[in-house]
C-alpha cells in the first residue's frame, strides 16, 4: 500500500500517478475500438458496419454490470483502506470478484435465451440481422470474462497499483488488435471474428489480473479462508455499484433510442453514427480516465477525514477534466472530416458523419463537471446523488430532450439532443452537489 501517494504527495503528482495509467489504458482501448471499426469498415459492407454498431449497447451493458462490482467495490474498499480497515477491505474484494463472475454468467444465459427479442429491440432488420447476430452471439458468450475484467482494473488502484491495472487492460487491447484482421479477413469470419477477438483479449487480461492479485497484492484477494460478508457490506457495495452502472446502462439505452430515431433516415445514418460514436468515445474516455482516475484518492481521503486535501484534489480535478473536454472538443470539431476518414474512407459516410460529430462535441466541456461530481458522490457513498446524475445525461433527461427535439427539428433535433442533455445535466450536478456532499466541501 503506497501511503505517501494518498497522504503527503503533492496533489497534481498524486492525481496524475493514479489517473495517467488509467488514461493510457483507456486510450489504447480507444485505439483498439478505432482499429476494430477500421477493419470492420474495410469490408466495405455498410450493413455489416451497421450490424456491429447496433450491438454496441450489449457491450456497454456488460460494462455496466462490471461497474456494479468494480466501481461499487472500489468506493467501499478505498474508504476502508483510508480508515485502516485492511482486512475488511480484503473480505469485500473477495465478494466483488466472485460476484462479478456469477453475475456475468447469469447475464450470458439470459441474453442467449432471449437473443431474438433483444436483437429486435436493438433495431436489427433483414439487412443487418445476420451480422448483428454473429457479433452478438460471441460477445454474449464472453460475458463473464468481460464483467470480471472491470473489477481488478478498479480495485488494484485502491492500493496504488494503477500501473498493473493499466498493463492488464493494455495486454487485452493489443491481443485484440492483433487478432482482429486474422479473424475478420484471413479466416473470413466478419463481424463474428471481431467479437471473438474481443473475447480472447478479455481472457488474456483476466489471466494477468489473477496473477497480480494472487502473487503481489497484500490487501486484495480472490478467496480467503472462512470467507464471510454481511448483508450490510453487500448493501454498501450495491448502493454505489448500481448507480455507477447506470451510466453505462443508460448509455446502452441511449444508443438504442438514438438508433431507433435514426432508423427512418436510413441505415447509412446508423452506420455513420457507429463511426462517430467511436470518435466521441475518444473524448469521453479520456475525460472519464481523469475524472475517475482520482477515485481511490477521493475515497481514501474521505475515509481518513482529510477534508483539506480532498478540497485541493477536487479543485484540481474540476479544472483538469473540464479543460480537457474543451480542448479535445475544439480540436475534433476542426478535424471532424479527417477523424471520420481515419475509420471509414467513404465519401457518403464522411459527409453524413462530420456534422454529426461537430454537433455532439458541443456538450463535451460541460460533461467534465458532471463526471467529477458523479465520482465524488460515488467515493463518498452518496448513491442517491450518483444515481440522479448517472441516470440523467443519457437517461431520463436525454430521452425527454430527444423526444421534444426530434419532434420539433427532425433529423438535426435527434443529433442536438445529446449536447442539450449534457448542458442540463451539468446544471443539475451543480444544483445538487451541496445537498449531498456539502459537509465535505466546507
Amino acid at each position: 500500500m503506497n501511503e505517501e501517494l494518498f497522504t503527503t504527495m503533492p496533489v497534481p503528482k498524486a492525481y496524475f500517478k493514479l489517473a495517467l495509467p488509467v488514461m493510457f489504458s483507456n486510450v489504447l482501448m480507444l485505439v483498439y475500438n478505432m482499429v476494430d471499426m477500421y477493419f470492420i469498415a474495410k469490408t466495405g459492407n455498410t450493413s455489416l458496419v451497421a450490424g456491429v454498431a447496433l450491438c454496441g449497447p450489449i457491450f456497454s451493458l456488460l460494462i455496466a454490470f462490471g461497474d456494479i462490482f468494480g466501481l461499487g467495490g472500489a468506493s467501499v474498499i478505498s474508504r476502508l483502506f483510508g480508515s485502516g480497515s485492511y482486512e475488511d477491505g480484503k473480505r469485500n474484494s473477495v465478494f466483488v470478484f466472485l460476484g462479478s463472475v456469477i453475475f456475468g454468467a447469469a447475464a450470458a444465459i439470459l441474453l442467449t435465451v432471449f437473443s431474438g427479442p433483444v436483437l429486435s429491440l436493438l433495431g436489427a432488420d433483414a439487412e443487418t440481422l445476420p451480422y448483428a447476430a454473429g457479433y452478438y452471439r460471441w460477445i454474449v458468450l464472453g460475458a463473464p470474462l468481460v464483467v470480471f475484467s472491470l473489477v481488478p482494473t478498479n480495485l488494484l488502484r485502491t492500493e496504488g497499483r494503477a500501473t498493473e491495472a493499466m498493463i492488464g487492460s493494455v495486454l487485452g487491447s493489443v491481443i485484440n488488435m492483433i487478432l482482429d484482421p486474422i479473424f475478420i479477413f484471413t479466416l473470413g469470419m466478419g463481424a463474428a471474428g471481431a467479437a471473438i477477438a474481443t473475447v480472447i483479449g478479455n481472457i488474456a487480461s483476466d489471466i494477468f489480473y489473477i496473477y497480480v492479485i494472487t502473487r503481489h497484492s497484500q490487501n486484495l484477494a480472490l478467496w480467503v479462508r472462512n470467507f464471510r460478508i454481511s448483508l450490510g457490506e453487500i448493501g454498501a457495495i450495491m448502493q454505489i455499484g448500481i448507480p455507477s452502472s447506470i451510466t453505462n446502462l443508460m448509455q446502452s439505452i441511449a444508443v438504442m433510442l438514438l438508433n431507433r430515431f435514426l432508423l427512418p433516415y436510413g441505415n447509412d445514418k446508423i452506420a455513420a453514427m457507429g463511426i462517430v460514436s467511436r470518435v466521441i468515445m475518444i473524448v469521453i474516455m479520456i475525460m472519464i480516465s481523469f475524472a475517475f482516475g482520482g477515485q481511490p484518492l477521493y475515497g481514501y481521503l474521505i475515509g481518513a477525514g482529510n477534508k483539506k486535501r480532498l478540497r485541493e484534489v477536487l479543485s484540481f480535478a474540476y479544472k483538469l477534466v473540464c479543460g480537457i473536454g474543451l480542448g479535445l472538443a475544439a480540436t475534433f470539431i476542426i478535424l471532424a472530416p479527417q477523424m471520420i476518414r481515419l475509420l471509414m474512407n467513404d465519401a457518403q459516410i464522411i459527409e453524413i458523419g462530420a456534422p454529426m460529430l461537430r454537433i455532439i462535441l458541443c456538450g463535451m466541456p460541460l460533461i467534465g463537471f458532471t463526471l467529477v461530481t458523479t465520482c465524488l458522490f460515488q467515493s463518498a457513498g452518496k448513491g442517491g446523488g450518483a444515481l440522479i446524475l448517472s441516470a440523467g445525461r443519457q437517461g431520463y433527461i436525454y430521452a425527454v430532450v430527444l423526444l421534444i427535439a426530434s419532434a420539433l427539428f427532425g433529423y438535426y433535433g435527434v443529433l442536438a439532443a445529446q449536447p442539450v442533455a449534457d448542458a442540463l445535466t451539468a446544471v443539475l450536478a451543480f444544483a445538487i452537489r451541496g445537498k449531498f456532499v456539502g459537509d465535505l466541501l466546507e
